[in-house]
Protein backbone atom coordinates (compact mmCIF):
# COMPACT_ATOMS: atom_id res chain seq x y z
CA UNK A 1 0.00 0.00 0.00
CA UNK A 2 1.29 3.61 -0.04
CA UNK A 3 1.37 5.19 2.65
CA UNK A 4 2.20 9.35 3.29
CA UNK A 5 4.29 9.85 6.36
CA UNK A 6 3.70 13.38 7.64
CA UNK A 7 6.18 15.00 9.38
CA UNK A 8 7.33 18.70 10.92
CA UNK A 9 10.84 19.75 11.65
CA UNK A 10 11.97 15.93 11.48
CA UNK A 11 12.54 13.62 8.86
CA UNK A 12 14.21 13.28 6.30
CA UNK A 13 16.25 16.32 7.37
CA UNK A 14 16.96 16.61 11.22
CA UNK A 15 19.07 14.71 13.28
CA UNK A 16 17.68 13.21 16.93
CA UNK A 17 15.71 10.64 18.20
CA UNK A 18 12.21 11.67 15.64
CA UNK A 19 14.38 11.36 12.70
CA UNK A 20 15.47 7.90 13.65
CA UNK A 21 11.93 6.62 15.11
CA UNK A 22 10.98 7.69 10.94
CA UNK A 23 13.44 6.10 9.32
CA UNK A 24 13.65 2.51 11.27
CA UNK A 25 9.74 2.73 10.58
CA UNK A 26 9.82 2.84 7.16
CA UNK A 27 12.92 0.71 6.75
CA UNK A 28 11.43 -1.64 8.59
CA UNK A 29 8.33 -2.02 6.08
CA UNK A 30 10.16 -2.53 2.75
CA UNK A 31 6.49 -3.90 1.55
CA UNK A 32 4.87 -0.50 1.75
CA UNK A 33 5.41 2.27 -0.59
CA UNK A 34 6.09 5.44 1.14
CA UNK A 35 5.73 9.35 0.43
CA UNK A 36 7.54 12.02 2.56
CA UNK A 37 5.77 15.01 3.04
CA UNK A 38 8.09 17.50 5.08
CA UNK A 39 7.54 21.22 7.23
CA UNK A 40 11.06 22.64 7.71
CA UNK A 41 11.31 25.05 10.67
CA UNK A 42 14.53 26.52 9.79
CA UNK A 43 16.90 27.05 6.84
CA UNK A 44 19.36 24.88 8.83
CA UNK A 45 17.35 22.31 8.73
CA UNK A 46 17.32 21.66 5.30
CA UNK A 47 21.05 22.95 4.60
CA UNK A 48 21.91 19.60 6.22
CA UNK A 49 20.79 18.03 3.93
CA UNK A 50 18.34 14.61 3.90
CA UNK A 51 19.39 11.20 5.36
CA UNK A 52 19.83 8.53 3.03
CA UNK A 53 16.32 6.92 1.71
CA UNK A 54 15.12 3.25 0.98
CA UNK A 55 14.25 2.44 -2.77
CA UNK A 56 10.75 2.04 -1.44
CA UNK A 57 10.87 6.00 -0.73
CA UNK A 58 9.39 7.12 -3.87
CA UNK A 59 8.41 10.78 -3.16
CA UNK A 60 9.39 13.60 -1.40
CA UNK A 61 7.87 16.79 -0.53
CA UNK A 62 8.72 19.64 1.39
CA UNK A 63 7.54 22.98 2.74
CA UNK A 64 9.34 25.55 4.91
CA UNK A 65 7.33 27.08 7.77
CA UNK A 66 9.94 29.65 8.54
CA UNK A 67 10.35 31.40 5.20
CA UNK A 68 7.71 34.02 3.62
CA UNK A 69 4.96 32.21 1.42
CA UNK A 70 3.18 34.86 -1.11
CA UNK A 71 2.82 33.14 -4.11
CA UNK A 72 1.62 36.88 -5.55
CA UNK A 73 -2.35 36.00 -5.36
CA UNK A 74 -4.51 38.78 -4.65
CA UNK A 75 -8.36 38.39 -3.95
CA UNK A 76 -11.18 40.07 -6.13
CA UNK A 77 -13.94 41.88 -4.02
CA UNK A 78 -16.11 38.48 -3.75
CA UNK A 79 -12.88 36.10 -2.80
CA UNK A 80 -12.24 38.80 0.21
CA UNK A 81 -15.78 38.48 1.30
CA UNK A 82 -15.47 34.55 0.87
CA UNK A 83 -12.16 34.93 3.27
CA UNK A 84 -13.48 37.31 5.78
CA UNK A 85 -16.60 35.01 6.11
CA UNK A 86 -13.95 32.23 7.11
CA UNK A 87 -11.67 33.71 8.84
CA UNK A 88 -13.96 35.32 11.06
CA UNK A 89 -15.38 31.57 12.02
CA UNK A 90 -11.78 30.76 12.22
CA UNK A 91 -10.79 33.55 15.19
CA UNK A 92 -14.32 33.36 16.70
CA UNK A 93 -13.78 29.52 17.13
CA UNK A 94 -10.14 30.45 18.97
CA UNK A 95 -10.86 32.97 20.86
CA UNK A 96 -14.60 31.41 22.45
CA UNK A 97 -13.42 27.81 22.49
CA UNK A 98 -16.68 27.50 19.86
CA UNK A 99 -15.45 23.97 17.86
CA UNK A 100 -18.50 24.18 15.12
CA UNK A 101 -16.97 27.74 14.13
CA UNK A 102 -13.30 26.71 14.49
CA UNK A 103 -13.93 23.69 12.53
CA UNK A 104 -16.08 25.38 9.65
CA UNK A 105 -13.01 28.35 9.29
CA UNK A 106 -10.07 26.07 9.15
CA UNK A 107 -11.84 23.98 6.42
CA UNK A 108 -13.32 26.94 4.39
CA UNK A 109 -10.02 28.49 4.41
CA UNK A 110 -8.62 25.36 2.81
CA UNK A 111 -11.80 25.43 0.29
CA UNK A 112 -10.87 28.80 -0.57
CA UNK A 113 -6.85 27.95 -1.06
CA UNK A 114 -7.48 25.09 -3.15
CA UNK A 115 -10.14 27.21 -5.37
CA UNK A 116 -7.93 30.53 -5.04
CA UNK A 117 -4.66 29.80 -4.58
CA UNK A 118 -2.71 30.56 -1.56
CA UNK A 119 -4.14 32.60 1.71
CA UNK A 120 -0.45 34.65 2.73
CA UNK A 121 -1.38 38.25 1.54
CA UNK A 122 -5.38 37.65 3.07
CA UNK A 123 -4.35 36.46 6.72
CA UNK A 124 -1.28 39.07 7.00
CA UNK A 125 -3.92 42.30 5.93
CA UNK A 126 -5.17 44.84 8.28
CA UNK A 127 -8.55 43.02 7.78
CA UNK A 128 -7.53 40.24 9.42
CA UNK A 129 -6.06 42.07 12.34
CA UNK A 130 -9.46 43.55 12.62
CA UNK A 131 -11.13 40.29 12.26
CA UNK A 132 -8.94 39.13 14.95
CA UNK A 133 -9.74 42.59 17.21
CA UNK A 134 -13.06 42.01 16.49
CA UNK A 135 -13.17 38.22 18.20
CA UNK A 136 -11.07 39.13 21.32
CA UNK A 137 -13.96 41.79 22.15
CA UNK A 138 -16.65 39.93 21.00
CA UNK A 139 -19.14 38.54 23.98
CA UNK A 140 -17.97 34.62 25.12
CA UNK A 141 -14.68 35.27 24.00
CA UNK A 142 -12.30 33.69 27.21
CA UNK A 143 -11.25 36.61 29.86
CA UNK A 144 -7.42 35.69 29.03
CA UNK A 145 -7.62 37.41 25.17
CA UNK A 146 -9.70 40.05 26.25
CA UNK A 147 -6.77 42.34 26.79
CA UNK A 148 -5.07 41.71 23.29
CA UNK A 149 -3.22 45.19 22.76
CA UNK A 150 -1.91 45.75 18.67
CA UNK A 151 1.59 44.46 19.11
CA UNK A 152 0.08 41.21 20.52
CA UNK A 153 -2.37 41.15 17.48
CA UNK A 154 0.09 41.43 14.82
CA UNK A 155 2.20 38.97 16.34
CA UNK A 156 -0.59 36.25 16.85
CA UNK A 157 -1.55 37.06 13.07
CA UNK A 158 2.20 36.58 12.31
CA UNK A 159 2.06 33.21 14.04
CA UNK A 160 -1.55 32.09 12.80
CA UNK A 161 -0.55 32.77 9.19
CA UNK A 162 3.03 30.19 9.63
CA UNK A 163 0.44 27.45 11.18
CA UNK A 164 -2.21 27.57 8.27
CA UNK A 165 0.71 27.79 5.17
CA UNK A 166 0.04 23.78 4.75
CA UNK A 167 -3.83 24.81 3.64
CA UNK A 168 -2.45 26.63 0.53
CA UNK A 169 0.23 23.96 -0.60
CA UNK A 170 0.28 21.89 -3.42
CA UNK A 171 0.36 18.51 -1.75
CA UNK A 172 -3.07 17.44 -2.03
CA UNK A 173 -3.33 15.94 -5.47
CA UNK A 174 -0.61 13.35 -4.67
CA UNK A 175 -2.07 12.78 -0.72
CA UNK A 176 -5.62 12.02 -2.06
CA UNK A 177 -4.26 9.23 -4.32
CA UNK A 178 -2.50 7.49 -1.22
CA UNK A 179 -4.06 5.12 1.23
CA UNK A 180 -3.37 6.00 4.28
CA UNK A 181 -1.66 9.55 5.27
CA UNK A 182 0.05 8.70 8.79
CA UNK A 183 1.22 11.96 10.89
CA UNK A 184 4.67 11.62 12.41
CA UNK A 185 3.79 14.27 14.95
CA UNK A 186 0.32 15.91 15.76
CA UNK A 187 -0.16 19.69 15.79
CA UNK A 188 1.07 21.22 12.22
CA UNK A 189 2.22 17.86 10.82
CA UNK A 190 -1.18 16.08 11.17
CA UNK A 191 -2.42 19.55 9.37
CA UNK A 192 -2.31 18.31 5.82
CA UNK A 193 -3.94 14.69 6.85
CA UNK A 194 -6.88 16.95 8.04
CA UNK A 195 -7.34 18.43 4.72
CA UNK A 196 -6.78 14.97 2.41
CA UNK A 197 -9.09 13.18 4.97
CA UNK A 198 -11.91 15.81 4.25
CA UNK A 199 -11.11 16.26 0.44
CA UNK A 200 -10.58 12.41 -0.41
CA UNK A 201 -11.41 10.46 2.67
CA UNK A 202 -8.01 9.19 2.80
CA UNK A 203 -7.57 7.11 6.26
CA UNK A 204 -5.78 9.29 9.12
CA UNK A 205 -2.95 8.03 11.85
CA UNK A 206 -1.68 10.07 14.57
CA UNK A 207 1.14 9.01 16.02
CA UNK A 208 2.22 11.54 19.24
CA UNK A 209 5.71 10.53 21.11
CA UNK A 210 5.93 14.12 22.42
CA UNK A 211 2.43 15.71 22.86
CA UNK A 212 2.41 19.19 20.95
CA UNK A 213 -0.17 20.90 22.71
CA UNK A 214 1.96 19.98 26.06
CA UNK A 215 5.22 21.03 24.03
CA UNK A 216 3.37 24.49 23.38
CA UNK A 217 2.68 25.25 27.19
CA UNK A 218 5.91 24.66 27.96
CA UNK A 219 7.61 26.92 25.16
CA UNK A 220 7.95 30.84 25.05
CA UNK A 221 7.44 31.39 28.89
CA UNK A 222 8.70 35.20 27.77
CA UNK A 223 5.71 36.11 25.53
CA UNK A 224 2.82 38.05 26.83
CA UNK A 225 -0.15 36.55 28.12
CA UNK A 226 -2.44 37.82 26.01
CA UNK A 227 -0.40 36.43 23.02
CA UNK A 228 0.49 33.39 24.60
CA UNK A 229 -3.34 32.69 25.24
CA UNK A 230 -4.65 33.49 21.73
CA UNK A 231 -1.72 30.56 20.64
CA UNK A 232 -2.40 27.94 23.16
CA UNK A 233 -6.44 28.73 21.69
CA UNK A 234 -5.20 27.78 18.53
CA UNK A 235 -3.12 24.74 19.62
CA UNK A 236 -6.41 23.90 21.79
CA UNK A 237 -9.05 23.80 19.28
CA UNK A 238 -6.24 22.25 16.04
CA UNK A 239 -5.85 19.34 18.73
CA UNK A 240 -9.04 18.43 19.77
CA UNK A 241 -9.68 18.90 15.79
CA UNK A 242 -6.78 15.93 14.99
CA UNK A 243 -7.64 13.69 17.63
CA UNK A 244 -12.15 14.14 16.55
CA UNK A 245 -11.28 13.29 13.22
CA UNK A 246 -8.14 10.51 13.19
CA UNK A 247 -9.06 7.57 12.60
CA UNK A 248 -6.81 6.10 14.90
CA UNK A 249 -4.24 7.60 17.48
CA UNK A 250 -1.31 6.00 18.54
CA UNK A 251 0.48 7.90 21.47
CA UNK A 252 3.91 6.55 22.82
CA UNK A 253 2.53 6.12 26.40
CA UNK A 254 -0.15 6.53 28.68
CA UNK A 255 0.85 9.85 29.82
CA UNK A 256 0.35 11.39 25.91
CA UNK A 257 -2.59 9.09 25.58
CA UNK A 258 -4.16 10.67 28.58
CA UNK A 259 -3.56 14.20 27.57
CA UNK A 260 -5.67 13.32 24.04
CA UNK A 261 -8.22 11.87 25.92
CA UNK A 262 -8.65 15.23 27.86
CA UNK A 263 -8.81 16.89 24.59
CA UNK A 264 -11.40 15.05 22.86
CA UNK A 265 -10.07 11.75 21.50
CA UNK A 266 -12.43 8.72 22.35
CA UNK A 267 -10.77 5.15 23.91
CA UNK A 268 -11.55 2.83 21.26
CA UNK A 269 -9.54 4.94 18.48
CA UNK A 270 -6.34 5.48 20.75
CA UNK A 271 -3.58 2.64 20.86
CA UNK A 272 -0.29 2.85 22.50
CA UNK A 273 2.62 1.92 20.55
CA UNK A 274 6.00 2.76 22.35
CA UNK A 275 8.67 3.88 21.05
CA UNK A 276 11.15 1.51 18.63
CA UNK A 277 14.99 1.82 19.79
CA UNK A 278 18.12 -0.04 18.84
CA UNK A 279 18.54 -2.64 21.57
CA UNK A 280 21.93 -4.05 19.90
CA UNK A 281 24.41 -1.27 20.32
CA UNK A 282 23.82 -1.42 24.13
CA UNK A 283 23.97 -5.30 24.16
CA UNK A 284 27.74 -5.56 24.77
CA UNK A 285 27.56 -3.30 28.09
CA UNK A 286 24.02 -5.10 28.88
CA UNK A 287 25.22 -8.44 28.81
CA UNK A 288 28.97 -7.66 30.65
CA UNK A 289 29.37 -8.97 34.24
CA UNK A 290 31.54 -5.88 34.75
CA UNK A 291 28.88 -3.24 36.34
CA UNK A 292 31.60 -0.12 36.29
CA UNK A 293 32.80 1.62 39.16
CA UNK A 294 30.56 0.68 41.88
CA UNK A 295 30.69 3.81 44.06
CA UNK A 296 30.03 6.03 40.53
CA UNK A 297 26.56 7.36 39.93
CA UNK A 298 26.19 8.80 36.27
CA UNK A 299 23.40 10.93 34.56
CA UNK A 300 23.24 11.15 30.94
CA UNK A 301 21.01 13.48 28.37
CA UNK A 302 20.55 17.29 27.82
CA UNK A 303 21.91 19.88 29.88
CA UNK A 304 18.98 22.10 30.22
CA UNK A 305 16.47 23.51 33.25
CA UNK A 306 13.76 20.80 32.81
CA UNK A 307 16.57 18.27 33.41
CA UNK A 308 17.06 19.71 36.77
CA UNK A 309 20.54 19.13 37.42
CA UNK A 310 20.27 21.62 40.53
CA UNK A 311 18.48 19.25 42.66
CA UNK A 312 20.86 16.42 41.36
CA UNK A 313 23.88 18.44 42.60
CA UNK A 314 22.04 19.08 45.73
CA UNK A 315 20.66 15.91 46.23
CA UNK A 316 24.73 14.58 45.38
CA UNK A 317 25.98 16.73 48.69
CA UNK A 318 23.62 14.44 50.95
CA UNK A 319 25.21 11.08 48.84
CA UNK A 320 28.84 12.66 49.30
CA UNK A 321 28.27 13.35 53.29
CA UNK A 322 27.02 9.69 53.61
CA UNK A 323 29.27 8.28 51.52
CA UNK A 324 32.72 10.11 51.00
CA UNK A 325 34.01 8.45 48.05
CA UNK A 326 31.12 8.50 45.85
CA UNK A 327 31.28 10.44 42.87
CA UNK A 328 28.88 11.50 39.52
CA UNK A 329 29.86 11.75 35.77
CA UNK A 330 27.15 13.86 34.47
CA UNK A 331 27.05 12.95 30.38
CA UNK A 332 25.99 15.88 28.34
CA UNK A 333 24.52 14.67 24.98
CA UNK A 334 23.66 18.70 24.39
CA UNK A 335 23.43 21.76 26.40
CA UNK A 336 22.05 25.09 27.02
CA UNK A 337 24.89 27.29 27.47
CA UNK A 338 23.99 29.15 30.11
CA UNK A 339 22.43 26.58 32.02
CA UNK A 340 25.84 24.47 31.79
CA UNK A 341 27.64 27.57 33.42
CA UNK A 342 25.50 27.88 36.24
CA UNK A 343 25.48 24.17 37.19
CA UNK A 344 29.51 24.06 36.84
CA UNK A 345 29.73 27.15 39.28
CA UNK A 346 27.27 25.19 41.67
CA UNK A 347 29.23 22.06 41.53
CA UNK A 348 32.30 24.40 42.49
CA UNK A 349 30.66 25.49 45.63
CA UNK A 350 29.28 22.63 46.72
CA UNK A 351 32.05 20.53 45.84
CA UNK A 352 35.74 22.07 46.18
CA UNK A 353 38.81 20.25 44.32
CA UNK A 354 40.07 18.11 46.86
CA UNK A 355 43.61 16.54 47.12
CA UNK A 356 44.79 13.46 49.08
CA UNK A 357 47.88 15.52 50.36
CA UNK A 358 49.88 18.57 49.69
CA UNK A 359 51.49 18.14 46.70
CA UNK A 360 48.56 15.84 44.43
CA UNK A 361 46.37 18.29 42.30
CA UNK A 362 42.73 18.41 43.75
CA UNK A 363 39.97 16.77 41.39
CA UNK A 364 36.21 17.15 41.88
CA UNK A 365 33.95 14.32 42.56
CA UNK A 366 31.48 16.01 39.99
CA UNK A 367 32.58 15.92 36.00
CA UNK A 368 30.98 17.40 33.09
CA UNK A 369 31.50 15.44 29.94
CA UNK A 370 30.42 15.08 26.67
CA UNK A 371 29.50 11.79 24.51
CA UNK A 372 32.46 11.55 21.99
CA UNK A 373 35.24 12.28 23.87
CA UNK A 374 38.31 9.91 24.31
CA UNK A 375 37.16 8.71 27.35
CA UNK A 376 33.58 7.98 26.08
CA UNK A 377 33.24 7.36 22.69
CA UNK A 378 29.59 6.47 22.66
CA UNK A 379 25.83 6.41 25.38
CA UNK A 380 26.69 2.40 26.13
CA UNK A 381 30.55 3.72 27.64
CA UNK A 382 28.75 6.20 29.73
CA UNK A 383 26.07 3.99 31.00
CA UNK A 384 28.52 1.26 31.47
CA UNK A 385 31.36 3.30 33.83
CA UNK A 386 28.58 3.12 37.17
CA UNK A 387 25.99 0.60 38.25
CA UNK A 388 23.35 3.19 38.57
CA UNK A 389 22.04 5.77 36.21
CA UNK A 390 19.81 8.81 38.01
CA UNK A 391 17.35 10.97 36.16
CA UNK A 392 16.37 14.38 37.94
CA UNK A 393 13.67 15.85 35.86
CA UNK A 394 10.85 18.08 36.27
CA UNK A 395 9.50 17.59 32.92
CA UNK A 396 9.61 14.67 30.70
CA UNK A 397 8.05 13.15 27.95
CA UNK A 398 9.29 9.72 26.98
CA UNK A 399 12.12 9.49 29.13
CA UNK A 400 14.49 7.92 25.90
CA UNK A 401 17.98 7.99 28.23
CA UNK A 402 15.69 5.55 30.60
CA UNK A 403 15.54 3.29 28.41
CA UNK A 404 19.02 3.08 27.12
CA UNK A 405 19.89 2.39 30.88
CA UNK A 406 17.41 -0.43 30.99
CA UNK A 407 18.95 -2.08 27.94
CA UNK A 408 22.18 -1.36 30.07
CA UNK A 409 21.29 -3.69 32.83
CA UNK A 410 21.37 -0.81 34.35
CA UNK A 411 19.59 0.46 38.17
CA UNK A 412 17.86 3.78 37.86
CA UNK A 413 17.03 5.83 40.47
CA UNK A 414 14.15 8.43 38.56
CA UNK A 415 11.49 10.94 39.57
CA UNK A 416 8.27 10.47 38.69
CA UNK A 417 7.15 13.18 35.85
CA UNK A 418 6.22 11.90 32.35
CA UNK A 419 5.97 8.24 31.62
CA UNK A 420 8.83 7.34 33.62
CA UNK A 421 6.91 5.14 36.17
CA UNK A 422 5.11 3.40 33.15
CA UNK A 423 8.60 2.49 31.63
CA UNK A 424 10.04 1.43 34.98
CA UNK A 425 7.35 -0.55 35.62
CA UNK A 426 8.90 -1.57 38.92
CA UNK A 427 12.76 -2.01 37.82
CA UNK A 428 13.93 0.92 39.67
CA UNK A 429 13.39 3.43 42.40
CA UNK A 430 11.30 6.32 41.65
CA UNK A 431 11.28 9.74 43.64
CA UNK A 432 9.36 12.78 44.00
CA UNK A 433 10.57 15.47 41.40
CA UNK A 434 12.21 18.64 43.51
CA UNK A 435 13.31 16.65 46.35
CA UNK A 436 16.62 16.01 46.72
CA UNK A 437 16.79 14.34 50.24
CA UNK A 438 14.36 11.61 48.12
CA UNK A 439 16.67 11.76 45.44
CA UNK A 440 19.92 11.20 47.65
CA UNK A 441 18.06 8.74 49.69
CA UNK A 442 17.25 6.39 47.08
CA UNK A 443 20.66 6.72 45.39
CA UNK A 444 22.50 5.75 48.83
CA UNK A 445 19.92 2.78 48.81
CA UNK A 446 21.44 1.44 46.02
CA UNK A 447 24.86 1.93 46.51
CA UNK A 448 25.27 0.23 49.50
CA UNK A 449 22.85 -2.61 48.54
CA UNK A 450 25.33 -3.58 45.21
CA UNK A 451 23.17 -6.97 44.89
CA UNK A 452 19.91 -5.35 45.20
CA UNK A 453 21.30 -3.15 41.94
CA UNK A 454 22.29 -5.95 39.88
CA UNK A 455 18.56 -7.49 40.08
CA UNK A 456 17.16 -4.34 39.04
CA UNK A 457 19.20 -4.14 36.20
CA UNK A 458 18.85 -7.18 35.28
CA UNK A 459 14.94 -6.70 35.50
CA UNK A 460 15.01 -3.44 33.71
CA UNK A 461 16.93 -5.13 30.50
CA UNK A 462 14.58 -7.97 30.21
CA UNK A 463 11.52 -5.25 30.33
CA UNK A 464 13.01 -3.22 27.92
CA UNK A 465 14.04 -5.61 25.42
CA UNK A 466 10.07 -6.97 25.72
CA UNK A 467 8.33 -3.35 25.30
CA UNK A 468 10.82 -0.66 23.69
CA UNK A 469 12.53 -2.52 20.74
CA UNK A 470 12.31 -1.69 17.09
CA UNK A 471 10.44 -4.90 16.27
CA UNK A 472 7.73 -4.77 18.70
CA UNK A 473 7.23 -0.87 17.25
CA UNK A 474 7.50 -1.95 13.51
CA UNK A 475 5.16 -4.66 14.17
CA UNK A 476 2.81 -2.87 15.98
CA UNK A 477 2.71 -0.53 12.68
CA UNK A 478 2.49 -3.09 10.10
CA UNK A 479 -0.66 -4.70 12.32
CA UNK A 480 -2.49 -0.99 12.28
CA UNK A 481 -1.43 -0.56 8.63
CA UNK A 482 -3.37 -3.67 7.83
CA UNK A 483 -6.28 -2.50 9.95
CA UNK A 484 -7.05 1.14 8.51
CA UNK A 485 -6.59 0.07 5.17
CA UNK A 486 -9.38 -2.82 5.71
CA UNK A 487 -11.28 -0.08 7.06
CA UNK A 488 -12.02 1.46 3.52
CA UNK A 489 -11.79 5.30 2.49
CA UNK A 490 -14.45 7.57 3.95
CA UNK A 491 -16.69 8.79 1.92
CA UNK A 492 -15.82 12.62 1.91
CA UNK A 493 -18.68 14.63 3.61
CA UNK A 494 -21.56 16.10 1.14
CA UNK A 495 -19.57 13.49 -1.64
CA UNK A 496 -22.47 11.92 -3.52
CA UNK A 497 -22.80 8.05 -2.61
CA UNK A 498 -21.66 5.45 -4.17
CA UNK A 499 -19.58 8.26 -6.60
CA UNK A 500 -16.33 7.00 -5.71
CA UNK A 501 -17.53 3.02 -5.48
CA UNK A 502 -14.89 0.78 -2.87
CA UNK A 503 -13.00 -1.01 -5.63
CA UNK A 504 -12.25 2.24 -6.79
CA UNK A 505 -9.15 2.19 -4.48
CA UNK A 506 -7.23 -0.60 -4.53
CA UNK A 507 -4.50 -0.55 -2.39
CA UNK A 508 -0.93 0.00 -3.83
CA UNK A 509 -0.46 -0.67 -7.69
CA UNK A 510 -2.31 -2.59 -10.03
CA UNK A 511 0.92 -3.78 -11.19
CA UNK A 512 4.30 -4.22 -9.26
CA UNK A 513 5.33 -0.88 -7.88
CA UNK A 514 8.34 1.42 -9.26
CA UNK A 515 10.57 0.26 -6.73
CA UNK A 516 10.25 -3.25 -6.98
CA UNK A 517 13.21 -5.03 -8.84
CA UNK A 518 12.63 -6.53 -12.65
CA UNK A 519 12.72 -10.39 -12.72
CA UNK A 520 15.37 -11.82 -14.81
CA UNK A 521 13.95 -12.91 -17.98
CA UNK A 522 14.50 -16.59 -18.68
CA UNK A 523 15.11 -18.30 -21.89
Amino acid sequence: MRIALLTEGGYPYATGEARLWCDRLVRGLPQHEFELYALSRSAGQEERGRVPLPGHVTRVRSASLWAPDDDGRSYSRRERRRFLDRFTDLVRGICAADAESFTAGLYGLAELARDQGGLYAAIRSETAVRAVESACRAPGASRAVRGAQVPDLLAFVDELERALRPLSLDWYEGLGAVDICHAASGGLAALPGLVAKRFFGVPLLVTEYGVQLRAHYLEHPEERPALRALLAAFQIRLAAEIYARADLLTPGNAHARRWQERCGATRERVRTVYPGMEADRFATVGEAADHGDPATLVWVGRIEPAKDLMALLHAFAEVRRAEPATRLRIFATAAAPGYLADCRSLAAQLFPDEAADAVTVGESPVTFEEIGGPETPGLPDAYGSAPVTVLSSVVEGFPIRLVEAMFCGRATVSTDVGAVCEVIGGTGLVVPPRNPRALADACLTLLRDPERARRLGAAARARALELFTVEQNVGAFREIYLQLIARGAACPPADTPFTHPPEARVPGHWTSPTWAPVPEATA
